[in-house]
């Protein structure tokens, strides 16, 4: 997957855009999870603050 990722994003404005990784921590079971998103780099401040 990731390598679909990277050619679709090196066409056009793919500099535009940041892969942005989150852990979380589960409520239940305590086990650690990872969110990752592409999102355009001026909304990467606020990706992290609303997940």
């Amino acid at each position: 997957m990731a390598k679909k990722v990277v050619a679709t994003l090196q066409t056009g404005s793919g500099k535009n855009h940041t892969k942005v990784i989150k852990m979380v921590k589960s409520p239940k079971s305590g086990a650690y999870t990872f969110k990752e998103e592409i999102v355009h780099n001026d909304n990467v401040q606020s990706w992290f603050t609303k997940n």
